[in-house]
């Protein structure tokens, strides 16, 4: 092996333990996000909620994350990247504490807040500052980190949920110190917050932060640390450049621009992440318990179901890992879209022929029970190895340097807002329909394939810079000619 090969290799393992450190933050967005399941009958039935107002106990935490990821970016450009993972790190403390004691539904909805701010905060800062650190080459796979912490993240919340429900006999029933087991699934959440709050103190700054920020010493510093050190000075002169020429096109670093009050590249990266939400996969999430309980399956076989889907979830994200720098981003994203059509569609199909047994239950009859398991399994498969992680890599790599950060949030908000739309409208619409609902989640399957046809360009193998001088330049050109 040549010295040139072996420190690319050290480089890239060290580049590969700061984007492990940072997707920490998608760990809890994806526990965040799960815990809920298995804690959502349980708080409906302490508190005596109405369908819709547990659909909104269930996506309060949405309205943080939405908020949350808004200022992120606003707040990563003005005190760097790190600083505002600690503060995500420490709402998300906050909450799981606050959850875990309420007493009220009002009192859990401002806890679960609390928490989706930092969710929220977490879900912008990861990528950008991942793919800020990460060399072209591989930048698409230690991208994908990010999707695989939120799927273990997932795995590790439906997990402890089923290990406290189990163990306690049922999720509102009493375990350790007579605490009710929906209480503790909150509680679990301290532990990767404070996990996430050390490693992320021991990060270094972004470079590329640190550049914009007039800081280039330091800049360089860092990039010791991650590239060749033939290239330091060349890739430290090329983020600096970037930037200078971005700023001279723009004239100033904003995400306002000729369509809409927006940047075209702004708006494709808002619509890519609302789409990644109407298809309706938190739905599988956050209510699959309940879902797989209301067709007839038993309470300790839901938690069973869901688990096996989580598990499902992590381990097609390594497919991604392995394939997007191979492949590229736009093949995966169209196949992904296939899948997802044709596996809602036959979701909607199986709820289709759901009856009513004597006892007033709605049950599956026949096969059409395993249908629906494997159809939504197969639609979990599809989104997880292609737009669960790929929505992430595209938005932590479209944008220019300038306002990556800030654009990152506005994409995030949007992906948050969706996914509160559909998480707080599900069990009013399940109550309609569950054929109807699926039936809708396929529709948008079907408009995110002519979508990535149409305005998703092929990011594989290109730089952060090369992209965002692109991107400015062809908004600078439409604004020209209108």
């Amino acid at each position: 092996m040549s010295n040139t090969t072996a420190t690319t290799k050290s480089l890239n393992r060290r580049v590969t333990a700061l984007a492990v450190a940072a997707a920490i933050g998608g760990f809890l967005f994806g526990f965040d996000s799960s815990v809920i399941n298995g804690a959502v009958q349980s708080i409906t039935d302490e508190f005596g909620l109405t369908e819709f107002a547990s659909g909104f106990a269930v996506a309060s935490a949405l309205i943080g994350c939405a908020i949350g990821a808004y200022v992120a970016g606003r707040l990563a450009d003005r005190m760097g990247r790190i600083k505002v993972m600690l503060i995500g790190a420490g709402l998300f403390l906050i909450s799981s504490i606050g959850a875990a004691a309420a007493f009220a539904v009002w009192d859990l909805v401002l806890w679960r807040v609390i928490g989706g701010l930092g969710i929220g905060i977490a879900s912008v800062i990861a990528p950008a500052y991942i793919s800020e650190v990460s060399p072209k080459a591989i930048r698409g796979r230690l991208a994908s980190f990010q999707q695989l912490a939120i799927t273990l993240g997932i795995f590790a919340a439906l997990l402890s949920d089923q290990l406290f429900a189990v163990t306690a006999g049922g999720a509102s029933e009493p375990s350790l110190f007579g605490l009710a087991a929906w209480r503790w699934m909150f509680l679990v959440g301290i532990v990767p917050s404070v996990v996430y709050g050390v490693l992320a103190w021991r990060l270094p700054e972004s470079p590329r932060y640190l550049a914009g920020d007039g800081r280039e010493d330091e800049a360089k510093k860092v990039l010791q640390s991650i590239v060749p050190a033939e290239t330091v000075d060349t890739s430290l002169k090329e983020i600096t450049d970037s930037i200078r020429t971005e700023a001279e096109l723009e004239k100033k670093s904003s995400i306002r621009g000729s369509r809409f009050g927006l940047q075209p590249i702004v708006w494709v990266g808002i619509i890519l992440a609302v789409l990644q939400q109407l298809v309706g996969i938190n739905v599988i999430f956050y209510y699959s318990t309940t879902l797989w309980q209301a067709v007839g399956f038993q309470e300790e076989d839901s938690f069973l179901i869901s688990t096996i889907t989580a598990v499902v979830n992590v381990a097609v994200t390594f497919i991604a890992i392995g394939l997007v720098d191979k492949v590229g981003r736009r093949p995966m994203l169209l196949a992904g879209s296939v899948g997802m059509f044709v596996s809602l569609a036959v979701t909607a199909l199986a709820f289709s022929q759901a009856t009513t047994t004597a006892s007033g239950d709605p049950s599956l009859p026949g096969a059409w029970g395993p249908v629906a398991l494997v159809a939504a399994n197969l639609f979990v498969v599809s989104f997880g190895a292609t737009w669960g992680p790929l929505m992430w890599v595209l938005l932590g790599e479209m944008f220019p340097n300038s306002i990556r950060a800030t654009a990152l949030g506005v994409g995030s908000m949007a992906n948050w807002i969706a996914n509160f739309v559909v998480t707080v409208s599900f069990p009013s619409l399940a109550a309609l329909s569950l054929s109807v609902s699926y039936g809708i989640f396929a529709f948008f399957a079907l408009v995110s394939f002519f979508f990535v046809l149409a305005k998703i360009p092929e990011t594989k193998g290109r730089s952060l810079e090369e992209m965002g001088i692109s991107a400015v330049q062809a908004d600078s050109g439409r604004a020209a000619k209108a």
